[in-house]
């Protein structure tokens, strides 16, 4: 069942604002008015889920929470309009999550198109978009989302990535001396992060050929004989398990670079694991720094 009500936690996880200082505004200045259980818990709505949103939005930019509490819902909405001049991360963010919530496509579509009227679509990505999976991704795990939440801002943003890809991968400007493998190993199917990789190789003018999640290591043997100048890259978010990681490198250079040497670049969660990686083995810790390589050194 997806969640209409909150708990006070869940709107400190979802406002960084501690529980403590919503209990506060609450008592101090009338600044919500939950609804309350038999057991006397706070329960709050979706509106005013919004409302604390505007409300810490307009308060880290300087506003007094005296005066923020007595506006009423139309009040803040144009104080937070009038506040914006370009649409600021913090304020993106939490419109998405507003959206998520409501299942509102259009919010969400219209809120990437003022986002991309200003910044680049690798500059969203990075600064709204990664932000916001993780943070979304926390909620899950703490019960604060329904998975239902989760899935429909991971699916906006993978539709979004692939949209872009389309775009750019016609305007390739032919550059042969690699060809990149994309590919998720096996169980594991987090796959935003690779379209990423995927849109901005295409981006760079490089041939991709995209396999996308849950792919054995025997099966890569297929493409090594098939094709030249092979680089491999992969993402590492769940799998291999953290014991594992090492092992399934050992496994790469014995059942693939043994065939044809060939490189193998990784990004995710899991790289930490990785402590002295071969000289075939490249190894990235963030989005940031692949995209870097990629300008820089290819």
């Amino acid at each position: 069942m997806v969640k209409t009500q909150f708990g006070i936690k869940d709107l400190e996880n979802l406002s960084n604002v501690k529980a403590h200082t919503i209990r506060i505004w609450e008592k101090r200045y009338n600044l919500l008015e939950p609804n309350r259980t038999d057991t006397n818990i706070r329960k709050y709505d979706l509106e005013s889920l919004k409302k604390l949103l505007n409300i810490v939005y307009l308060y880290n930019e300087g506003h007094k929470i005296s005066t923020l509490a007595s506006l009423n819902k139309t009040e803040l909405q144009k104080l937070v309009k009038k506040n914006i001049h370009e649409l600021n991360t913090e304020y993106a963010c939490n419109v998405l999550k507003t959206a998520m919530f409501e299942f509102d496509s259009e919010l969400f579509d219209t809120t990437f198109m003022k986002l991309i009227e200003q910044k680049s679509f690798r500059e969203v990505f990075l600064e709204v978009f990664v932000p916001l999976l993780n943070e979304t991704g926390v909620l899950w795990h703490s019960g604060t989302i329904d998975p239902s939440h989760e899935h429909f801002i991971s699916e906006k943003i993978r539709h979004l990535i692939i949209q872009q890809y389309n775009l750019v991968k016609d305007a390739s400007t032919g550059k042969e001396n690699k060809i990149f493998v994309l590919y998720l190993p096996l169980k594991e199917i987090h796959d935003i992060g690779l379209l990423y990789a995927n849109y901005e190789l295409l981006s760079a003018g490089y041939h991709t050929i995209y396999l996308g999640a849950n792919v054995p290591i025997d099966s890569l043997n297929h493409v090594v004989k098939t094709q030249s100048e092979i680089v491999f890259l992969t993402y590492f978010t769940v799998q291999p398990e953290t014991d594992q990681v090492e092992n399934y490198i050992g496994e790469f250079q014995e059942k693939v670079s043994h065939i044809k040497p060939c490189e193998l670049w990784i990004l995710g969660k899991r790289v930490d694991q990785i402590a002295n990686p071969n000289n075939n083995i490249r190894v990235f810790n963030s989005l940031e720094l692949f995209t870097q390589h990629i300008e820089t050194t290819l």
